[in-house]
């Protein structure tokens, strides 16, 4: 057994109270595959042209002109006055395209399976790709984590993916989520592979649920050691959406730097002619900053946390500053003296980006408690007359030469709510299933079967019970 499991009986013990996805599946008889798998309409593409193929002899097959079904190898679509122009075959207000490949059809450099709906709006062609959920999955899996990684990460991944997509389903009108880093990303055909298709395969059906209804099962790639209450980022505090211990200590961004020198803080604040103190006004109870004033030479502003995160082009609002020398070209250390140096980990990965009272979660029994926040940030970080330019020679900025520049120091990427991609990675490697890295990051919630009942736009609609799981 191992250390990580051994150390964790008492979570295990908790857990085993809380109606699990093997619970369900014992009380829901495997009945034949009746009901139909939910559909998704994935936005893939705008543009003002896009370009489709076919592979080999099976063709595209082409619906909406004028009641007749084309075969085409190939196919141009533009806009016209407001309706969709064809090369050389004239226009219509909407289009289907599907075909009988297997293995998809191709819209620019990407295959897609299913079938991709295209209408003219705000002066864009939108493509909008319609498939199963359980056809959609095994491309987002892999396109927000390695498919190299251990099997309960990519497994956790797939259920927090399959709730939030299934929770969005007639949302936004002409489709239900973005193929961006706005919902959660999917790339198509290319980034399916046998290990995302297991992932899924083995959770299929599954979701998160609390209190009858489907979760907001929101992810992102690191912490930074704490994640962040949703109350503390948006507007409401879900009760499953708490502060937890992160376990994302190998994550190659869980501390970075990044300096920005007179000239790009004139760039970032024209309306304050650039930076002269910055003053963190609140922070969270994990210590991401929540508003700060910037005092420039012809003025102040005042942000948010997430406004000063967008500004910057930083990770995390997990940040401090500090005035370092601008001659020194290395950055300074922002991980405590005291700390060990980080493993060296593959590239970055980890998609998923923005697209706001304290926790009152308690530690997890029998798992060290959670890191303290940072250091309280200790500003303003004034200039000395000392440090000021000239007046005369450059007004208004940071001397290049020999001036002090603003380095942000931080922790994490993302915005830190809901379970992290690089903490399910750890917890992983350390012996936990999909469903112990599930319930350490949504708290209180039951992981079992999808049912229409589950998501409030079809709560009232009659039908069976779903089983397509079966």
């Amino acid at each position: 057994m191992s250390p990580f499991v051994s150390n964790l009986r008492p979570v295990l013990r908790a857990v085993a109270l809380a109606p699990l996805a093997v619970a369900a599946l014992a009380g829901e008889p495997r009945v034949a595959v009746t009901a139909q798998e939910p559909m998704m309409r994935v936005l893939i593409a705008e543009a003002q042209t896009l370009q489709f193929r076919a592979d080999a002899a099976l063709p595209l097959r082409v619906r909406g002109l004028g009641g007749q079904e084309r075969s085409l190898q190939r196919l141009s679509v533009s806009l016209r006055g407001g309706s969709l122009l064809l090369d050389g075959l004239g226009q219509a207000p909407s289009l289907r395209v599907s075909t009988d490949d297997p293995r998809g059809l191709w819209l620019g450099q990407r295959r897609y399976r299913g079938d991709v709906l295209l209408l003219p709006r705000g002066g864009r062609v939108l493509a909008i790709n319609r498939l199963g959920i359980e056809t959609y999955l095994p491309s987002v899996v892999g396109s927000e984590m390695p498919a190299s990684w251990p099997l309960p990460a990519l497994q956790a991944q797939a259920v927090a993916a399959r709730t939030y997509a299934l929770r969005q389903r007639g949302k936004k009108g002409d489709f239900d989520v973005k193929a961006t880093v706005a919902s959660q990303v999917y790339k198509g055909v290319e980034s399916e592979t046998p290990r995302t298709r297991e992932a899924v395969d083995t959770t299929r059906s599954l979701v998160l649920v609390h209190g009858g209804r489907l979760i907001n099962a929101v992810f992102h790639s690191s912490s930074g050691g704490a994640t962040e209450p949703s109350g503390e980022v948006w507007r409401q505090q879900l009760p499953y959406l708490v502060s937890v211990r992160d376990h994302d200590d190998h994550s190659p961004v869980h501390r970075w730097n990044k300096r920005f020198d007179g000239g790009d803080l004139q760039r970032l604040f024209k309306e304050t002619g650039g930076v002269e103190t910055v003053r963190v006004l609140s922070t969270s109870s994990t210590g991401r900053v929540r508003s700060a004033r910037i005092q420039g030479p012809r003025g102040a502003l005042v942000l948010s946390g997430r406004e000063l995160r967008q500004r910057l082009g930083l990770k995390s609002t997990m940040v401090r500053f500090a005035m370092v020398s601008g001659g020194d070209r290395e950055l300074s250390p922002a991980r405590p003296l005291d700390s060990e140096p980080a493993r060296a980990r593959p590239a970055l990965i980890g998609l998923w980006s923005d697209s706001a009272s304290g926790s009152s979660e308690a530690a997890d029994p029998g798992l060290a408690p959670p890191p303290p926040p940072p250091p309280p940030l200790q500003m303003p970080l004034t200039l000395s007359n000392h440090d000021r330019p000239n007046s005369h020679d450059r007004p208004n900025s940071l001397d290049r030469s020999n001036s002090l520049v603003l380095e942000a120091q931080g922790q994490g990427y993302g915005h830190g709510v809901g379970m992290s991609q690089w903490g399910a990675h750890g917890l992983a490697e350390q012996g936990a299933d999909f469903r112990q890295i599930l319930l350490h990051y949504y708290r209180g919630v039951q992981i079992r079967p999808y049912r229409p009942s589950d998501d409030p736009s079809l709560a009232f609609s009659p039908g069976p019970e779903p089983a397509w799981w079966g």
